[in-house]
């Protein structure tokens, strides 16, 4: 199984909408690379939907050491911002916020029936996005004489590796961008040619 592999959204999909006696929970999913970009687009909602009750949320950010954070936005502790956060994690998703926003309806659902509630939201927005597979990669530099292009290009052709930038002079330079879980091997393939000049990024 792929270890550089994770998953995500990249577009916000149509919110959802679920019911229950009376109260209205609209379920958002959208899109972060950062925890910076959280707050705003709670603002955003916020704003739109100016008259509802709470502003529940969930998200995920990072590919390596993810962060976490739910919030129930005034509504009984654990009720609402986990089981969004929940939903995300059951998709196994990461760089993504959901957002559910409550209008009350009049009737107290109690916290069995919050959790059910903002959970079935959650569900059903993350249900109607389009969760995309993005592979983790690394940067590898390889300077070369012109003899050795060949050998170069073949080594690139032959693992399918991506050209990120290249400068053909009469001293060659390619950096290409290798999968995680593919590096160490395409790096010694690359530096068995004693000619070239072989770096990993950072």
């Amino acid at each position: 199984m792929a270890t550089d592999t994770y998953y995500t959204i990249d577009q916000q999909p149509e919110p959802a909408i679920f019911k229950d006696r009376k109260s209205k929970f609209i379920g958002y999913a959208i899109p972060v690379s950062s925890v910076d970009a959280v707050k705003p687009e709670i603002e955003k909602l916020k704003k739109s939907h100016h008259s509802a009750r709470h502003w529940c949320y969930g998200y995920r950010i990072g590919v390596e050491k993810s962060v976490e954070r739910a919030n129930d936005d005034g509504e009984p502790s654990n009720s609402a911002g986990q089981p969004i956060l929940n939903q995300i994690k059951a998709k196994n998703l990461t760089n993504v916020l959901v957002v559910v926003v409550r209008y009350f309806g009049g009737v107290k659902l109690g916290v069995g029936g919050l959790m059910n509630a903002y959970k079935t939201a959650a569900q059903m927005v993350l249900d109607q996005a389009e969760i995309v597979a993005k592979i983790r990669t690394k940067t590898l530099k390889i300077g070369f004489e012109y003899q050795d292009m060949d050998k170069v290009m073949r080594l690139i052709k032959e693992h399918d590796l991506e050209i990120v930038s290249q400068n053909l002079q009469e001293k060659g330079e390619i950096v290409v961008a290798v999968r995680l879980d593919d590096f160490e091997t395409v790096k010694k393939q690359f530096a068995y040619i004693h000619t070239l000049r072989v770096e990993s990024s950072a």
